[in-house]
């Protein structure tokens, strides 16, 4: 369809949009810019912004490593289609009477074969409709803009006209590459301006290209249903998808502004340049006393920025800095370490960035949290002891009163939220995150899978190390974008899992380069370059307790497994793969290397001799944590899976898997090595990885002489499994007094002793709605209390969907806590109640 107005029938329409109301941000963040008749609101401020990668708060590109800042205005880097940047803190509606006005300046700066034009795009938004969700939706709304010579906005079209005379400028001014001089509107630059105007169910919309001296080249009406234009907007470099790298245009943008009471304008939702923070507090038992460690989260910035990041907390009404760190300029992260901490009191918080600008001036913008008090330490106010004068959060009082176990101090249970893998099909997940919250833990436990290779789409970059490290930190911001707010006001030990690295699976090797580029799921060492790996390490754990020892692996990849004190309770974390041998050191027949698929296959012979499951120096260090009761009464391990087989069925519903070796029931030696080490320290095992919900307990020299271990469900499961032993006639002793079926003693695919005693499988995940689907899959996240007085661990498992306000019922004893669960809440077979002594095989539970 065409449209062409007439000059007095595009007045006519447009009578009723020129006044337009201002919609400004907080702090004078918005600029004022006298625009033609309007007084118009500027959401960029790209001309001032030194070059960069970042764009800005207000804004999320897609996908981020394909633009840039350049010179004053932002650059699209290829010529793929479909590149994109959503203003996320405005967002369309479609109520009648509104009104709305956006306009942006445009220019081609390199000609491909395929120019697939730039603009706007309105109206997009998934199932979800969450600005965060609605940044991913493909394939919906409304184009608006400049392809080739002419105007398209939706279905209806118009050519633009020249102007007789006008001159064009060469290559080297309009910065064209590989084009000619005279290229149309596109090659001058050309501003677009969107208005529309709601009418009952329409929404009339109205396109007009205008020359650098306001002439107007053409315009374009169409009209849509109203609902149409509902949800967020966008710029668009070349607006087909299908366009591949090397055939498209380049353009660039600039001045873009957007007004109008249709806009539901959110200042909160910028994100950035502090997108997050996370923090951990350790006892250390030494003279440093209790230690925070604190990192915040930066996008990647410029030469010209601040690499600078200083953080203040607040004590009795004064803000005290702690000075200065400075970025890590691959990861883009800023670290600070507090020693002699005052444990037993909360102390709000605030990371300040200071932004400059090319123009001289200077932004300042603060993130702010708390940190805590610790839930082993906390007295009253009015026990508080002073800090002392310039020395912020430190203690006055002798080191000698801290909590320990001899003297505790106002204990009260610790509450320790466990969530792991997070495929993006549900993202932001709000119904898991906004459950956290409610739950108010102490503690927050990421297992690892933060990311996936395909999240936020536009394909996987695997080197060079910059380009992949970009494609990495922009699927890695979206876990931050989703879980920030339970962050900043608690500790988080967050681990990296093998999807972090871009692998299917890890088999470390202690730090090796894997030998071939052939996959990533069942070839031992790492895929990616080494500074990559790094930087997944500094971003996920560098806020971590220092680690037992720090000396790096190959290719110097750095570690992080070490412990830390908490509330009364020792956690040990651990890399579970970082040193696990490969698969290729054995047999397991057809297939992939990891997949055991012949029934006849002896899978005792894959536990061939040397073979590393945790590794030499991470048994060491469990050794000593086992023996080691400074500080704590209570153990908890936290890695990234189980020590088990818990799986017959994986990827499909009837896909049967004799045996995999991405489990930690393999090697099987050093498996029940380390099941004895963990059964003196009586430590509960809380992992993730297996996107299937179990609480199971270890077996080494006979059942259940181990410590219990809980998987928790994955916060958004992708590939599903399942535990269905009773079907494929896996023989069982001992079923658990509830008689759920596919629970009681087993020896796991791999020959490993292991009791189940809950497990949480999936449906077939068929709801078109993608939280519906998550809940099908057997998605959500744990929640363990462990109560040092009582010396007891209560475990949750809370399923997608549930809430807060869910009747989650049980007295807290036991078996007895699993037959009065509310099934819409938990998953059968939970909560249950665990004492300290059952993790060592002095079992109450049946």
């Amino acid at each position: 369809m065409k449209s062409r107005l007439s000059r007095r029938g595009l007045l006519g329409l447009l009578a009723a949009v020129v006044s337009l109301p201002k919609r400004i941000g907080r702090a004078g963040a918005a600029q004022q810019d006298g625009a033609g008749p309007h007084t118009v609101t500027r959401v960029d401020r790209w001309q001032r912004t030194h070059d960069r990668v970042w764009l800005g708060e207000r804004f999320w590109a897609n996908p981020m490593e394909d633009w840039r800042v350049v010179d004053g205005a932002a650059e699209v880097q290829t010529s793929g289609g479909d590149r994109n940047v959503h203003l996320i803190t405005h967002r369309l509606t479609g109520e009648p009477g509104r009104r709305f006005r956006m306009s942006v300046r445009c220019r081609r700066v390199e000609a491909g074969q395929r120019d697939g034009g730039a603009g706007f795009r309105i109206g997009i938004r998934n199932l979800i409709d969450d600005h965060r969700s609605n940044c991913f939706a493909h394939g919906v709304g409304i184009d608006a803009g400049l392809v080739g010579g002419s105007l398209v906005l939706g279905e209806s079209t118009a050519a633009v006209e020249g102007r007789a005379g006008a001159a064009r400028r060469a290559p080297s001014e309009t910065g064209e590459r590989g084009d000619s001089a005279s290229q149309g509107a596109a090659a001058d630059g050309v501003t677009l301006v969107l208005e529309g105007r709601t009418d009952g169910d329409d929404c009339h919309l109205v396109l007009t290209a205008q020359a650098d001296d306001g002439d107007e080249l053409g315009n374009v009406l169409h009209t849509v249903p109203a609902a149409g234009i509902e949800g967020n907007v966008a710029i668009v470099s070349n607006f087909d998808r299908e366009i591949p790298k090397g055939e498209g245009a380049r353009y660039r943008f600039s001045e873009w502004t957007a007004d109008g009471d249709a806009f539901e304008v959110d200042e909160d939702r910028r994100f950035g340049p502090i997108l997050w923070s996370m923090y951990s507090m350790s006892d250390s038992r030494t003279d440093e006393g209790f230690v925070v460690k604190l990192t915040a989260l930066l996008p990647p910035l410029g030469a010209g920025d601040d690499r600078r990041v200083e953080l203040l907390t607040e004590h009795d009404g004064e803000w005290r800095s702690h000075g200065f760190a400075e970025l890590d300029p691959d990861a883009w992260t800023a670290t600070f370490r507090l020693s002699d901490w005052n444990e037993r009191a909360a102390a709000p918080f605030r990371l300040v960035y200071r932004e400059r600008h090319t123009d001289g001036g200077e932004t300042e913008h603060d993130w702010r949290g708390t940190i805590r008090a610790n839930p082993g330490g906390a007295v009253p106010p009015s026990q508080r002891t002073t800090p002392r004068a310039g020395a912020p959060g430190q203690r006055d009082d002798v080191r000698g009163t801290r909590s320990s176990t001899d003297e505790r101090l106002a204990r009260r249970p610790l509450r320790l939220a466990a969530l792991t893998c997070q495929n993006d099909y549900s993202f932001p997940y709000a119904p898991v995150a906004d459950h956290v919250l409610a739950r108010d833990p102490d503690l927050l436990f990421f297992s690892g899978d933060q990311l996936y290779e395909n999240h936020g789409g536009y394909g996987l970059i695997r080197e060079p190390a910059g380009p992949a490290i970009l494609n990495y930190l922009r699927k890695f911001y979206m876990f931050g974008w989703a879980f920030r707010e339970a962050m900043r006001d608690r500790p988080t030990l967050c681990i990296p899992d093998d999807h972090d690295v871009f692998q299917g699976n890890i088999w470390g090797e202690s730090g090796k380069a894997m030998d071939t580029g052939r996959g990533t799921s069942s070839l031992g060492g790492y895929r990616e370059p080494a500074r990559m790996v790094n930087v997944v390490h500094r971003t996920n754990a560098s806020h971590h307790p220092d680690p037992f020892d720090p000396a790096p692996v190959e290719q110097d990849i750095s570690v992080y497994y070490g412990d830390m004190v908490y509330g009364g309770v020792g956690f040990a974390i651990l890399a579970d793969r970082q040193f696990k041998s490969g698969p290729e050191h054995v047999d397991t027949g057809s297939g992939r290397a990891d997949h055991v698929l012949d029934p006849e296959l002896d899978t005792a012979a894959l536990d061939a001799p040397g073979l590393a499951l945790l590794g030499e120096r991470q048994e060491e260090f469990l050794e000593q944590w086992a023996g080691d009761w400074r500080g704590h009464t209570m153990k908890v391990l936290l890695s990234q899976t189980v020590f088990a087989g818990v799986a017959t069925h994986h990827g499909g519903h009837d896909d049967y898997l004799i045996a995999d070796l991405d489990c930690g029931g393999w090697p099987q030696t050093p498996r029940n090595r380390l099941v004895r080490i963990l059964r003196e320290a009586k430590c509960l095992h809380v992992c993730g990885d297996q996107h299937l919900p179990s609480l199971v307990q270890y077996g080494a020299d006979a059942q259940r002489d181990g410590s219990w271990a809980f998987c928790t469900p994955a916060i958004s499961a992708g590939y599903p499994r399942w535990w269905r032993p009773d079907e494929v006639r896996i023989a069982h002793r001992n079923r658990p007094r509830h008689g759920l079926a596919h629970t009681g003693e087993f020896r796991d695919p791999l020959g490993n002793r292991v009791y189940v005693y809950a497990i949480g499988n999936p449906e077939v995940g068929a709801a078109h709605d993608p939280y519906e689907r998550a809940h099908e899959k057997s998605s959500g996240f744990g929640l363990v209390t462990v109560d040092t007085e009582a010396r007891t661990y209560r475990v949750e498992a809370f399923r997608f969907l549930s809430t807060a306000d869910d009747a989650a019922s049980g007295r807290g004893d036991g078996a007895a806590d699993s037959g009065a669960n509310n099934e819409d809440a938990q998953f059968p077979g939970w909560p249950v109640t665990l004492h300290q002594d059952e993790n060592a095989g002095r079992n109450r539970i049946g």
